[in-house]
């Protein structure tokens, strides 16, 4: 089978096992499939985004925004996010808290720290004993290696966290970030 072929079975594949939506019914598939494609890219930087969108799908603005609409109450869409490239506004520090928290305490801790104005991201994962013990995460971006981990010690200190087993992990360097991928665009 053709890359084509196989691109064009995988989309068919898509539109008929996609959540029912049936109020878009009176809305082209394939635009619809080629909104899905360009929403995967990210929202267009532009005025009216929606509208922009639309221009590249074949649909109208108020087709996109129905789509968008629908797919979020399907939970085909679960969030629409802003990726900020951090490095290109100067914070050039970014680590990566990892903590060792009693289980039945993780939920209510992770909610504090969340609370941080720089903690940017916090989650609990599960433990990989032996080797990984830690059961909470929590991304700090800073200006500067000093300043994250002073930001580090407050969040210490104001929680009483002296106990708790941690690591600090610092990025070396930028890695790609972008939303999940779903749909070919080949």
């Amino acid at each position: 089978m053709s890359l084509a072929s196989q691109t064009r079975a995988n989309q068919s594949t898509w539109l008929n096992t996609a959540p029912d939506t049936s109020e878009l019914d009176h809305i082209s598939p394939w635009g619809l499939l080629r909104l899905r494609q360009q929403l995967e890219m990210g929202l267009p930087i532009a005025p009216r985004p929606y509208k922009a969108l639309a221009e590249k799908s074949g649909l109208t603005e108020q087709q996109v925004m129905d789509a968008v609409q629908a797919w979020q109450g399907t939970g085909m869409i679960k969030r629409i996010g802003l990726v900020v490239r951090h490095r290109t506004l100067g914070y050039t520090a970014n680590a990566m808290v990892v903590w060792d928290v009693p289980d039945q305490q993780v939920s209510e801790l992770g909610r504090r720290l969340a609370a941080a104005p720089f903690v940017t991201l916090c989650y609990q994962r599960p433990r990989r004993l032996p080797d990984w013990p830690y059961n909470l995460f929590c991304m700090i971006h800073g200006t500067g290696r000093e300043r994250v981990l002073q930001q580090l010690d407050s969040l210490v200190s104001a929680h009483s966290l002296d106990a708790i087993p941690r690591a600090v992990l610092f990025s070396p360097r930028a890695y790609l970030q972008r939303g999940g991928r779903y749909v070919s665009n080949d």
